[in-house]
C-alpha cells in the first residue's frame, strides 16, 4: 500500500495576520462625479468589478449583509452635505455676475430717485417763474407778459435759504413817453427774499442789477412816422432822420440830426440840428434858428444853376439886381463857367427874395413855396424828429448809464444796487 505523499505546508504570511487583527474596512464613499477615464484593471481578462479571491490562508470574516447598501446610503448623505456646503458658500460669496446685477439695480434706483428730485425742483422753479411774471406785469402795468428765468440749481435749496443766485428778466414793449422801448433786459444777482415760506413772500432785495434798454429804429419809424420819418445810425451819439413833408403842394425831403443825452439818469432826450428841406433838383431850404450863427437860407442845386445859366432871360433877371451881381462877384461875361456855377449854388436867395419876390418866379420856382417854407418854425419842424423816453415811475431805482447807437436802434445801460422790489 502506497503511502500518500503529503504536500508541503505554506509558511504563514505575517501581513495576513496583521490584516486579521485590524477591524472591518470603513464603507467606501463613491466620488460625486465619475472619472472621465475609467480605471483599467491590471488583469485585462478579469472582470473590472471582480475582487481577488481569498487564498487558503485568508481567514477574514465575510462582510455582513447589507454592507454595500449601507455604503451607498452613506455616500448619498455625504454628497447631500457637500452640496449644502456649496450652496452656503455660494450664498455668502456671490459670483461676479450676481454682484454686477446688484450694482446695476442699485444704480437704477439711484438714477430714478435723482430724476424725480430734478423734476420736482424744475416744476417748483417753473411755478415760481410764472408767479413772478404775473406779479411783475401787474406791478409795472405792462401790456405784454415779461419773461422771468430763475438760474441756479437746485432751486428748492435756494428758496429754503431765502437767497436766489441769479434771475434774468426780459420785458418787451414798455411804454415810455412818445415811444415804446422795444426791450428791457436785466440780470439780478444776490437776491434776498423777504417774508416767510412758502406762500408769504412779500418781496425781495436785489444786491446787484445790470441790464440794457433797446429803443428800436423800427418802433421810432412807426410811432414818429407822421412825416414818414426814418432813423439811422450816424456814429457816436448821433442819429440821422430822413422823411418827407408836403409843403404848398410840393413834397419835400426832410433831413435832420438828433444828438442823444441823458437826463438825470432816468430819461433820454434829443437835440435836433442840421435840419434841411430839399425840393428835389431845385433848391434846399434851411429854417435856421438851431444855433447862434444859424440863419435861414435857400440855395440852388447845381442842376437848377445849370438850367439858369443856359437861359439868357433868367441870367438877365439875376444881373438886373445889383445885390446879386455883387454877391456873385462874377461878371456877366463869365456866365456858364464853373466859377459862375459855384457862386450861384452858394448864393443865399432868402434875403434877396424878401426885397425882390418877383425874382423867384423868374427863376422858375413857385413863390408860394417860399412863403410856406418861411412859415415853418424851427421848433415845429424839430418836434417831428425829437423824441425822449423815461423809465416808468415804478422803476425809479434803476439808473441809465452809457448810451450807444447801433444798426438796430439806441441802447442804454441799466444798473442798480440794493434795489427793493415788492414789500
Amino acid at each position: 500500500m502506497r503511502t500518500p505523499t503529503r504536500m508541503p505546508l505554506r509558511p504563514p504570511n505575517p501581513y495576513e495576520e496583521l490584516a486579521q487583527l485590524a477591524g472591518p474596512e470603513p464603507p467606501y464613499d463613491e466620488p460625486d462625479e465619475p472619472p472621465l477615464i475609467p480605471a483599467i484593471p491590471s488583469d485585462p481578462i478579469a472582470a473590472p468589478s471582480a475582487r481577488p479571491s481569498a487564498g487558503p490562508g485568508d481567514n477574514r470574516p465575510p462582510a455582513p449583509p447589507g454592507h454595500r447598501r449601507a455604503g451607498r446610503r452613506g455616500s448619498r448623505r455625504g454628497r447631500a452635505k457637500r452640496r449644502a456646503r456649496r450652496r452656503t458658500r455660494q450664498r455668502w460669496t456671490p459670483s461676479p455676475f450676481r454682484l454686477l446685477r446688484r450694482v446695476v439695480k442699485l444704480l437704477l434706483v439711484v438714477t430714478a430717485g435723482a430724476a424725480l428730485l430734478f423734476l420736482a425742483d424744475r416744476c417748483a422753479a417753473m411755478y415760481a417763474e410764472k408767479k413772478a411774471q404775473q406779479q411783475l406785469q401787474h406791478a409795472l402795468r405792462l401790456t405784454a407778459e415779461p419773461q422771468v428765468d430763475i438760474k441756479g440749481f437746485p432751486f428748492l435749496t435756494q428758496v429754503a435759504a431765502k437767497r436766489l443766485d441769479r434771475v434774468d428778466v426780459t420785458v418787451p414793449h414798455v411804454a415810455a413817453d412818445r415811444v415804446t422801448l422795444a426791450r428791457v433786459r436785466a440780470s439780478a444777482r444776490d437776491i434776498r427774499l423777504t417774508g416767510s415760506l412758502p406762500t408769504a413772500i412779500r418781496g425781495a432785495v436785489i444786491g446787484d442789477l445790470s441790464g440794457e434798454v433797446l429803443l428800436a429804429f423800427a418802433d421810432m419809424d412807426r410811432e414818429l412816422g407822421a412825416s414818414q420819418v426814418r432813423f439811422r445810425d450816424l456814429g457816436g451819439d448821433s442819429i440821422g432822420a430822413l422823411g418827407r413833408l408836403n409843403v404848398a403842394g410840393q413834397e419835400l425831403v426832410v433831413r435832420a440830426q438828433a444828438h442823444l443825452r441823458r437826463d438825470g439818469g432816468h430819461a433820454i432826450t434829443t437835440e435836433i440840428d442840421g435840419m434841411s428841406l430839399d425840393l428835389p433838383h431845385v433848391a434846399t431850404y434851411r429854417p435856421g434858428g438851431q444855433g447862434p450863427d444859424d440863419r435861414r437860407s435857400l440855395v440852388l442845386h447845381r442842376e437848377a444853376a445849370e438850367r439858369i445859366a443856359k437861359d439868357a432871360a433868367r441870367v438877365k433877371a439875376l444881373f438886373s439886381v445889383p445885390a446879386i451881381a455883387e454877391r456873385l462877384g462874377v461878371p456877366e461875361e463869365a456866365v456858364g463857367t464853373p466859377r459862375f456855377l459855384d457862386g450861384l449854388t452858394r448864393l443865399n436867395l432868402v434875403d434877396v427874395l424878401v426885397e425882390h419876390p418877383w425874382l423867384l418866379e423868374k427863376l422858375g420856382i413857385d413863390p408860394g413855396l417860399l412863403t410856406a417854407l418861411t412859415r415853418l418854425q424851427p421848433p415845429e419842424l424839430a418836434d417831428r424828429f425829437s423824441f425822449s423816453f423815461r423809465m416808468p415811475r415804478e422803476a425809479e431805482g434803476l439808473r441809465l448809464r452809457a448810451l450807444s447807437v447801433g444798426a438796430d436802434g439806441i441802447r442804454a445801460e441799466l444798473s442798480a444796487t440794493g434795489l427793493a422790489v415788492g414789500g
